[in-house]
């Protein structure tokens, strides 16, 4: 038995190592997993089709790309969809000696005090995200970035991932916890337009140089949903590499909503709630409320490893005891379901990996990797097997495994009739 006490954070496991690591770097989102773990796992396979039902910012597909594969994940989040899709994308250098040009004259006019600006979006408290002069700096650039190609175009789709990469970096934004918070906003009033071009510009050339390494493979990012799984026979999948959202009611939405309110991914707050709510593990705004209302179907066995959890993690708390058992329990019913559909898209036998982390509730351990086993069990997976990956660095109980499988012989021969081409109605929006 390994003792979870002589384990270690390794940050070099986490979404730490990604930082300026070719494209994987182009932007930071926190709940990234590791480049180094997925590397590991599909350099140790022969697979040459692998899926990640769960995109997030395509480190699988890029990896399996990167490493000569075919990489291919899914994502709920259109905007996921179109950043997975641009740092999957292969790049002329006519595009990048063009999108260079064209984000020296944006610069140029995000300077400019007669230049165009756009309107900022309805971002909630969004002084609170800008100081005045950051905002007036990125609405000019905004609209210089409209007006300098077309959208969909290699150049206006790099130069969007610099915009993305330059309001974070500009705003009030702090990474100094597990999930973003805000830094004091005096610490930037001393920054004018001219700082921030110099900025713009330093991530242009970290971005268009990465771009410039075109992988030896090839990925893409479909939109749909990872509760309904489906291809063509003959583009079933070798192997599996994911990490899901974890239950820990981290919400991925509120990390993307900056971004996604400056593309025009999201016009009002419900919108972001809405599309937690469709995700999976999500909590942010009208999803909150619509998961303590819910309750799961009369036909859901609720794992052995979980039901007596869930009871206990209800009588804990009064007021939201009731409401956390329910995310939990919705939570694995969605996974059950995934679990149930992903069959149909894989050959027999083919590996399957999902890095997962457990999770507390009113000090009540959520053993995520056991309840991921039976559940793999229960669709008639083989080899199940859980290894401990990390230490995560915050309660002493929390750690990610990966917890691993071969597809039954059944598998492939589900009843789905979404084509390739279906799912990936939205890749190129």
């Amino acid at each position: 038995m390994i003792k979870k006490a002589k384990i270690h954070q390794h940050s070099d496991l986490t979404f730490r190592h990604n930082v300026g690591l070719w494209r994987h770097g182009w932007l930071r989102l926190t709940p990234a997993y590791s480049v180094k773990v997925v590397d590991e796992i599909i350099s140790a396979s022969d697979a040459e089709r692998i899926l990640d039902p769960f995109s997030g910012t395509a480190t699988t597909p890029l990896c399996a790309a990167d490493l000569g594969r075919m990489g291919v994940s899914v994502d709920i989040n259109p905007f996921l969809v179109w950043l997975g899709n641009v740092k999957l994308a292969h790049y002329a250098t006519e595009s990048l000696t063009r999108a260079e040009a064209a984000f020296d004259r944006v610069c140029v006019e995000a300077v400019s005090t007669a230049s165009r600006k756009v309107n900022p979006p309805p971002l909630h408290n969004i002084e609170r995200w800008w100081s005045e002069s950051a905002l007036d700096f990125l609405c000019r650039m905004k609209a210089a970035i409209d007006d300098s190609c077309d959208a969909g175009t290699p150049e206006n789709d790099l130069m969007r991932v610099i915009f993305c990469r330059t309001l974070i970096a500009i705003s009030n934004a702090a990474f100094n916890h597990q999930s973003m918070s805000f830094k004091d906003a005096s610490e930037d009033e001393k920054f004018i337009a001219e700082d921030y071009r110099r900025i713009s510009l330093g991530f242009s050339k970290e971005i268009l140089e990465s771009a410039a390494q075109n992988p030896s493979g090839s990925g893409e990012v479909w939109l749909g949903d990872s509760r309904q799984m489906s291809c063509d026979k003959d583009q079933l999948f070798d192997m599996v590499v994911t990490s899901p959202p974890y239950a820990n009611r981290m919400s991925y939405i509120r990390e993307l909503r900056p971004y996604m309110y400056w593309l025009g991914y999201l016009y009002e707050s419900r919108e972001a709630g809405e599309l937690d709510w469709q995700a999976i593990g999500g909590t942010w705004g009208v999803a909150t409320s619509k998961v303590a209302e819910w309750m799961p179907p009369k036909d859901f066995r609720i794992p052995s490893k979980l039901s007596a959890i869930a009871t206990e993690i209800e009588g804990a708390h009064p007021k939201n005891g009731r409401t956390l058992s329910r995310y939990v329990v919705k939570y694995f019913f969605d996974m059950a379901k995934h679990i149930e559909s992903i069959k149909s898209v894989l050959r027999p036998g083919a590996e399957v990996h999902y890095v997962v982390g457990n999770s507390t509730f009113y000090g009540h351990l959520v053993s995520t990797e056991a309840v991921y086993a039976e559940l793999l069990e229960n669709e008639g997976f083989s080899s199940v097997d859980v290894r401990i990956l990390r230490k995560r660095n915050s309660k002493k109980e929390l750690f990610e495994f990966v917890v691993s499988a071969r597809a039954p012989a059944s598998a492939g021969k589900g009843s789905g009739s979404q084509s390739e081409a279906s799912l990936a109605v939205a890749a190129g929006s």
